[in-house]
């Protein structure tokens, strides 16, 4: 699974770092997760606003930091 944290750095986007690992961690699965900081790639996934949550090239979240059980959904 690859999972991408689109976003400046902010404290918000560590804050989706953290859940979204915490959530694969709690789940055991095997990802790779790759921080994507680059604005100009925003745009291939459509994203507007940070931070975002891609999973396998599929946004799941944006905007906003889900809390750890959604994300656990969201990474179903």
């Amino acid at each position: 699974m690859k999972i991408q944290i689109l976003g400046s750095g902010c404290a918000k986007c560590r804050a989706l770092t953290a859940v979204a690992e915490q959530a694969a961690r709690d789940m055991g699965l095997a990802y790779e997760l790759e921080k994507v900081t680059d604005i100009k790639r925003y745009a291939d996934f459509g994203i507007m606003v940070t931070p975002a949550l891609v999973v396998d090239g599929t946004v799941k979240s944006s905007g906003r930091v889900p809390s750890l059980e959604e994300a656990r959904k969201l990474l179903t």
